[in-house]
């Protein structure tokens, strides 16, 4: 299935390609202030209708994941970085358009451990 995407304000939007049925809800410091819900797909199923460089980015602690955000409004719908050699893209399905959020399985990742 194919998901639109967005911030608020529209100034970051993508698609997404593939099956939507559980996210990860982790209880770091920054995921958890942020009320994130991501679903993890390879980076080539996300597609930029929006110049990459609308990106604003944040990176904290070992820097292994390049958190993005709009520089407009704040929002922040998604994240990238490397998994086992493959680069993945976090979608914050938060951000997503005609998402049922109570129809999907949540797991709950204790990334404040890691």
């Amino acid at each position: 299935m194919n998901y639109q995407g967005s911030c608020h304000c529209g100034h970051i939007k993508f698609d997404v390609e593939g099956d939507l049925h559980s996210v990860k809800e982790c209880n770091c410091s920054i995921c958890s202030k942020r009320g994130a819900l991501w679903w993890f797909v390879p980076l080539a199923q996300a597609r930029f209708s929006t110049p990459e460089s609308n990106l604003s980015t944040y990176q904290f602690g070992k820097k292994q994941i390049k958190h993005h955000f709009c520089s407009v409004c704040g929002c922040a719908p998604l994240g990238t970085g490397t998994f086992n050699g493959t680069a993945m893209a976090a979608i914050n399905v938060r951000c997503l358009d005609n998402v049922d959020l109570s129809a999907l399985k949540v797991k709950q990742v204790d990334g404040r451990s890691l």
